[in-house]
């Protein structure tokens, strides 16, 4: 059985992948690739469908599995979390597709190997600010190299920084937030991934978010409980149930804060 410090050396690897290619694949078509309408109605670009391809050939070589991407389709997704289940690639190409069309610099790679369909390693990469997110499962969560969190988290509730996403929550739970916020102050920056991270490191201290599927979330969640944080699911369901299902999530950076939060939203819902 792979140890915590064999994880760890795996998710290095990993990271130097991630860089690799997107320096190669992402960076040099930003600002430049038309947005294009999947049959969903969300954006993909060449560079979504070109890193996928390149992640797909690549991740294999780290460690063995098959490669679950958001740009593919509903039936290939589902084939691979069932074939999967002793080791598969769960990645987003590019997470905030809108803002790296849009010019927006805050969108990233977002990579997790899954073994019993549960993160083992992962990766969350911004290749515009060069901020490299990673954790193993046992061996602790890092930013370019400096262990998470940066900073404590909030003490209470009504010091807490929000990242709120407010289009996908329901419309009452929204109201309450806006007339009544228990909290400081909420931000809401339009990449999944990188907002767990944000957590993780304490730039966010909760976070709740109506609507993510398993790429979102599967490299974010991970890290975030091995910088101490903790996440469920809104509705009390698992999270890690498959890449057809999309989830609302609430995690915060501390057990403590995630208690009051989980209360607050559960009693205004």
């Amino acid at each position: 059985m792979p140890t915590a410090a064999h994880r760890l050396s795996h998710a290095r690897a990993l990271e130097s992948v991630a860089r690799e290619i997107a320096r190669d694949v992402i960076l040099p078509r930003y600002l430049k690739s038309a947005r294009n309408r999947k049959a969903d109605g969300s954006l993909f670009t060449e560079a979504d469908l070109e890193s996928q391809r390149r992640f797909a050939e690549a991740l294999p070589l780290l460690a063995p599995g098959p490669v679950l991407g958001e740009e593919m389709s509903g039936a290939e997704q589902a084939h691979i979390w069932s074939a999967g289940r002793r080791g598969l690639w769960c990645i987003d190409p590019i997470d905030g597709t809108t803002n790296f069309a849009n010019g927006i610099p805050f969108f990233a790679v977002s990579i997790a190997y899954l073994v019993d369909h549960e993160p083992r390693f992962g990766v969350v990469y911004n290749p515009v600010t060069d901020e490299s997110f990673y954790a193993a499962k046992g061996a602790g969560a890092f930013l370019n190299g400096v262990e998470l969190p940066l900073r404590s988290a909030a003490t209470s509730l009504r010091d807490a920084v929000a990242g709120i996403d407010f289009k996908r929550i329901s419309h009452h739970l929204g109201d309450e937030l806006a007339v009544r916020p228990p909290y400081y102050s909420q931000r809401n920056f339009g990449s999944s991934a990188l907002e767990w991270c944000f957590v993780a490191a304490g730039r966010l201290d909760v976070y709740v978010h109506g609507g993510q599927m398993l790429w979102d979330y599967a490299a974010g969640r991970l890290i975030l409980a091995e910088a101490g944080g903790v996440a469920a699911a809104l509705d009390g369901g698992t999270l890690m149930a498959g890449p057809s299902i999309k989830r609302g999530v609430i995690a915060a950076a501390s057990p403590g804060l995630f208690t009051d939060w989980r209360n607050w939203i559960a009693a205004h819902s």
